[in-house]
Formats: structure tokens, sequence, C-alpha cells
């Protein structure tokens, strides 16, 4: 009998991270194990033939497919920091459809141009900031964090991805007259959250956090 919850994750994945930070701020002891995407387990496949992370195992046997409803469990009765209700706004929800739909798209076909052919890079890098940075740079503008004075759900729901957009060229992105988001990143790049959310597993092993 599984006496904690298994989330099976792969540590660059952003949708897997933002399901890890969120059950590490919410302090929810969790089993994780790091698949290999080439040799995914059965067991997961299973369980959720959709065969993408994250998925979380909760020890009644609920199974949790989708990062944003792994966050929201997380949080469920353990947000004494007021993370999801600070995230629960107008804002924020408009802010991270954008993120999860038209941003991700552009995102995916700048990163990954050979998905589409006669594909032009820097037009969907272009769409990308339109479509979320420039949103996301006039609200941080006002305040340093989605939650206002203090972070909430929906920075954590962002962060991962911003943070791939900018991998992509990171001499790029720093150039760019986007103070604010800048700034919001890196402050997330550098914080403990992060580096225990990034900590390094072994593929094929599960280990506890």
């Amino acid at each position: 009998m599984k006496t904690r919850p298994l989330l099976y994750t792969y540590r660059r994945c952003p949708y897997a991270m933002r399901a890890r930070m969120a059950l590490l701020q919410a302090s929810v002891g969790f089993d994780a194990y790091e698949i290999a995407l080439r040799d995914k387990p059965v067991e997961m496949l299973t369980i959720s033939p959709k065969g993408t992370v994250p998925v979380l195992v909760l020890p009644d046997g609920l199974v949790i497919e989708e990062s944003l409803d792994i966050m929201r469990w997380a949080f469920e009765g353990r947000d004494q920091g007021g993370w999801w209700q600070r995230a629960d706004t107008p804002t924020s929800r408009a802010l991270i459809a954008l993120n999860d739909g038209p941003f991700k798209q552009q995102l995916d076909l700048y990163k990954y141009p050979e998905r589409l052919e006669e594909t032009d890079p820097a037009f969907h890098r272009d769409q990308a900031v339109s479509c979320l940075l420039q949103p996301l740079e006039q609200q941080l503008a006002i305040e340093p964090y989605l939650g206002g004075h203090e972070p909430c759900a929906a920075d954590l729901a962002i962060f991962p991805f911003v943070r791939q957009f900018r991998a992509v060229d990171l001499g790029w992105f720093d150039a760019q007259p986007l103070k604010a988001t800048q700034q919001w990143l890196q402050g997330w790049l550098q914080c403990e959250l992060f580096k225990a959310c990034m900590k390094k597993l072994p593929s094929g092993l599960c280990l506890q956090f």
C-alpha cells in the first residue's frame, strides 16, 4: 500500500517542473520517478496512456494527469500562504491560458523549427513575445509578482515556459526591452524552490522529496 503520492516526472519538462514546484511549495511529501523519454515505464503508460508527464498517482489510486490539476491539488487544503488564492484572478487566469495555448505553440515552433517545413523561427519568436511576454511585462511592471507583492501559483505555472523560451537564445532574450520580466525570471532562477525542484534524479529510479 502506497502512503505517499508518486509523481512521474522529467526534469526539463516545464509542465513537470511547475507540478514539482507546487508540491514542494505546498510541503507535500512525494516520491518522484524520473522517466526516460525513449523508455517510458509500462506502469505509467498503463495508468496514463497519453504518455506525457507529469502524472501524479495518489495513495488511494486516484490519477491526476494534468499539471495545473496537480498544482490545484497540491495547494488544496494546504494553502496557508495563499498561493492558489492569489492566482485565482481574471488577469492570472488569462495569462496562464495564453501561456498554455498560443505561447506554447509559438515556443515549440521557435525552439523546434524542423517540426514545420518552411517556417521562420524569428517569426514565431516574435509572435511568442507579442502573445504573452508583452502582456506579462505590463503586469510585472506594476507589481513584482503575478500575485502582487507576493508570489503565487500563476508565477509557478508560467515561469518554466519563459525560462525555456529564454534558453533558446540567451543573448537575444536578455537584450530585449522586457526589464520587469527579466528581473522576475532571474529571481525565480535563483530561488531555493527552483533549485530544489531541479534536483537531479537518476533515470528509472524513484526518490523521495
